[in-house]
């Protein structure tokens, strides 16, 4: 059994090259997480999970270590094709209750629509297993004012990775990922 993460940080990527693969790793490299073993988790964020800086947590990775994350992936070899990955974080009021992770990824949206949708997404999750019965056809800026007065719900953000198909037809990679910390 693994311990609980105490930490997680956010961060995003970019990679093309020729090889899908290889665009992936330079994605991850964008993102200073290519030299984990990542392992992929679903969208649960521990109670008491503090959100560092990018800086902060890629200073504590060690070469080789096995590293839980939540992922999104997307790729495309189709040149200027509109390409997004996003996470969403929603942390609630309560430090002992746990929060969401959403991943959002696909074509055609902009960055910030794409880590709107994820930060929604994240969002509306906690809302429910809050008990709070919302709309979802009200829109994202009006429910968010929703959260934000119920005082359940601390706060929510994203991070996006958008782009477009490289102009040559090489495979572009964008990632973007919610990376635990267990120090």
């Amino acid at each position: 059994m693994f311990p609980t993460p105490t930490r997680v940080f956010l961060t995003k990527g970019i990679g093309v090259h020729r090889h899908t693969l290889t665009a992936f790793e330079l994605a991850l490299r964008d993102a200073d997480i290519e030299q984990q073993n990542l392992v992929y988790v679903s969208s649960i964020l521990p109670p008491g999970c503090e959100l560092v800086a990018r800086e902060i947590g890629v200073a504590d990775l060690k070469p080789g270590d096995i590293t839980f994350c939540v992922m999104a992936r997307i790729e495309t070899n189709e040149p200027g094709r509109h390409i997004h990955a996003s996470i969403g974080l929603a942390r609630p009021a309560d430090p002992e209750t746990y929060g969401y992770i959403s991943e959002y990824h696909g074509f055609g949206q902009r960055a910030e629509q794409s880590g709107d949708l994820a930060e929604d997404l994240a969002a509306s999750m906690l809302a429910s297993t809050l008990g709070l019965d919302l709309d979802p056809e009200v829109a994202w800026n009006e429910r968010k004012r929703l959260y934000e007065h119920s005082h359940l719900v601390i706060n929510s953000l994203s991070m996006t990775a958008a782009t477009e198909g490289d102009p040559e037809g090489r495979w572009t990679c964008a990632v973007s990922a919610a990376v635990f910390l267990f120090s």
